[in-house]
C-alpha cells in the first residue's frame, strides 16, 4: 500500500468512520449506512475510495456486498488501532 494514498483517504471523516465500523466486524453497506445515513451515491463514492487505496475488500453475498478491512491491514480491536505497514490510526474510546 501507498503511504501517501492512504494518507489522502484517511483525510476524510466518513471514511474514518467507515474504518471504525469495519473495525469492529465486517458489514454489508445497507448496515454502514444505517449508522452514516448518507445519500447511497456519496456512500458509494467513499467506499469506492477505500477500496482503491487497498483499505477494504468486498465479497457479495446475494443482492447485498459485504465489506471488510483487507488483510493486508493489521488491527487491534482491544486498542482500537489499524497498523496500515507506513503508520498506525488508533480511534478514541468513545
Amino acid at each position: 500500500m501507498d503511504c501517501a494514498q492512504i494518507m489522502k483517504v484517511l483525510g476524510d471523516q466518513t471514511r474514518m468512520s467507515v474504518l471504525e465500523m469495519l473495525l469492529k466486524r465486517p458489514q454489508h453497506v445497507h448496515e454502514i449506512n444505517d449508522q452514516l445515513g448518507l445519500d447511497p451515491t456519496l456512500l458509494s463514492h467513499h467506499l469506492r475510495a477505500l477500496r482503491d487505496a487497498g483499505l477494504v475488500v468486498t465479497e457479495r453475498e446475494g443482492r447485498s456486498i459485504l465489506y471488510r478491512l483487507s488483510p493486508e491491514i493489521r488491527r487491534n480491536p482491544q486498542s482500537q488501532s489499524l497498523d496500515f505497514g507506513c503508520c498506525t490510526l488508533k480511534f478514541r474510546t468513545h
